[in-house]
C-alpha cells in the first residue's frame, strides 16, 4: 500500500492511498478552476497507468466545488467506465451536492454518505 501526497496549489490537498487493487483519493478544500487541472492530472494518471478494480473519491472535506471541478469528476467518471473500473464518491458535502443535483448528475454518480468504501486490499 502506497500513500503519497500532492499539493501543488493551497488551496487544495489530494492525498492519494494506493493498494494495487485500488486507490483512494482524498480531496481537502476548493476543487475550482484552479485546482481542477491538478486533481484530473491526478485522477487520469491512476486509471491510466494500470487497471485497477476500484477508486475512491473521497470529498468529506472538500469545502467547494464548482463547473471546472463538475467537469474533471464527470471525465474521470467516463474514464472509468472505459477501463472497467468501479468509481466511487464519498463524503459529499452540501455545497457539491448541491451542484451535482442542480446539474442533475448526481443520479449519474456512483455514492455512498455512510463513510465506508471499498476494501484496500483484495483479501478483505
Amino acid at each position: 500500500m502506497r500513500n503519497s501526497k500532492l499539493s501543488t496549489n493551497p488551496d487544495l490537498n489530494i492525498s492519494v492511498i494506493d493498494s494495487g487493487a485500488g486507490a483512494r483519493v482524498a480531496l481537502k478544500g476548493r476543487l475550482s478552476v484552479d485546482t481542477s487541472p491538478d486533481v484530473r492530472d491526478r485522477l487520469l494518471g491512476i486509471l491510466g497507468q494500470k487497471l485497477i478494480s476500484a477508486l475512491t473519491i473521497d470529498m468529506a472535506e472538500l469545502s467547494y466545488m464548482d463547473c471546472s471541478g463538475l467537469a474533471t469528476l464527470v471525465e474521470s467518471v467516463e474514464i472509468a467506465r472505459e477501463h472497467n473500473t468501479t468509481l466511487l464518491f464519498t463524503g459529499l458535502s452540501d455545497g457539491p451536492r448541491y451542484l451535482l443535483e442542480a446539474t442533475g448528475l448526481l443520479y449519474h454518480f456512483q455514492t455512498r454518505d455512510d463513510g465506508v468504501d471499498w476494501p484496500l486490499s483484495e483479501a478483505s
